[in-house]
């Protein structure tokens, strides 16, 4: 097997740390109080629901607009999208790179803003949208004229998707949607709701379940509220549709088979989580051997004592192991279809997520009472990763795919 990297993305990263360092540290110590201890405040509206701040989503638009005008935002996306044709193992080591550089404005956690974006629902349209979807979508959704949240999960089901109670019926030549959605992320500005929702079929089957591109100003769409998290400001709406309706060209893919436009939305986004855990996890440990290398106690370093230098060798041979799991799993997804490769994703996912949690954890030990504090970025960083060992997938399940493929249960 060939450890190399790719032989363009060396020269690829300094190109990319020096646009960042001319474009974008500018313009983020302008704004210095989103990334300082202050930034949880800063950016969170507390009066209208713990929505993101106007102010510092405009900032994060300045960002991803200089990072477009140089080439950068779409690097993942194919060239007829005016992308770079970047692979999953680019954007893996991209993504790696960039998180690894800590906390800043060119790849802010908290809203997985970055200047090479992560369009998870380009690569989905691109798949499964009619020609007038891509026309009318793909660019408006790469400018920010449009965009799109996920409204897949429920009140009574996340995980188990395929039990969903949403239901649409036909109603002329269109549908009628009913139903409750929760962790509608980004829905607060999004011109347009994903909408899982069952058309045919029982409980827990996964065909009759058609994925649904509903206007997020419809009659009958409303968000009553937002769930306040441990990592704020918040985007995660609860959504409740009552009689909502909806054109026949609002589906999404083929009627009864909206779970595999679900999917592909998860598997491009768990392999660059992954990367982005590995990247934040491997500053923690940085940033904590530097910390027991500098400072003294009793007469001494820190780093001398076995316990501060064990459980940092133990992470430090962590992300050693998941780099290269996470390096041959976008390979592979380069290679193969994404559901031949779900096992080793899962297992990518899982591991760095677990990871990059025990990282800030034990940087928050060796740094001490400073370690705890918000003037170090490692409870920001705990506190974000935190929500992926749940998101796009529970690690629980993530486990239990590769335990189909282990086990032989299940098709591919």
């Amino acid at each position: 097997m060939d450890f190399a990297l790719p032989q363009h993305l060396p020269a690829l990263l300094e190109e990319m740390d020096a646009f960042v360092e001319a474009e974008i540290k500018p313009l983020e110590r302008e704004h210095i109080q989103y990334f300082d201890h202050r930034r949880e405040y800063a950016r969170t509206d507390w009066d209208n629901g713990g929505i993101p701040r106007r102010e510092w989503e405009d900032l994060l638009d300045e960002m991803r607009r200089r990072a477009d005008a140089a080439g950068w935002l779409r690097y993942g996306l194919p060239s007829r999208f005016g992308g770079r044709d970047g692979t999953n193992i680019d954007m893996a080591v991209i993504r790696e790179h960039l998180a690894h550089k800590g906390l800043g404005l060119h790849n802010d956690l908290q809203d997985e803003s970055s200047i090479v974006g992560n369009f998870p629902q380009v690569i989905m349209m691109d798949r499964f949208g009619t020609e007038a979807q891509k026309a009318e979508w793909i660019e408006a959704m790469l400018t920010g004229e449009r965009s799109m949240a996920f409204g897949l999960t429920e009140p009574k089901h996340g995980s188990d998707a395929t039990w969903l109670e949403t239901r649409a019926v036909p109603d002329g030549d269109g549908w009628v949607i009913n139903g409750t959605k929760r962790w509608n992320t980004g829905v607060h500005r999004a011109t347009h709701d994903l909408i899982f929702a069952r058309t045919s079929g029982e409980p827990g089957q996964a065909r009759g379940i058609t994925a649904f591109l509903v206007p997020t100003d419809s009659p009958g769409f409303t968000v009553p509220y937002y769930w306040w998290t441990f990592n704020m400001p918040t985007d995660h709406g609860e959504v409740e549709l009552k009689d909502v309706r909806v054109p026949a060209d609002a589906v999404l893919g083929e009627v009864d088979r909206g779970l595999e436009v679900g999917q592909t939305f998860l598997h491009e986004n768990r392999i660059r989580q992954a990367a982005s855990s590995l990247g934040a996890a491997q500053h923690c440990i940085d940033r904590a051997v530097a910390y027991a290398n500098s400072r003294n106690v009793f007469g001494k370093p820190l780093a001398v004592n076995q316990a501060v230098q064990w459980p940092l060798v133990e992470l430090q041979t962590e992300a050693q192991m998941v780099r290269l799991l996470v390096y041959y799993a976008a390979t592979e997804l380069d290679r193969s279809h994404h559901m031949e490769v779900s096992d080793k994703v899962s297992m990518a996912n899982y591991r760095a997520n677990r990871l990059v949690c025990e990282a800030a954890d034990r940087a928050m030990q060796v740094h001490g009472g400073v370690g705890y504090s918000r003037h170090e970025p490692f409870e920001h960083i705990y506190r974000h990763h935190r929500r992926y060992r749940i998101t796009e997938g529970a690690e629980e399940i993530q486990i239990r795919r590769v335990a189909q493929r282990l086990f032989g249960f299940g098709k591919r």
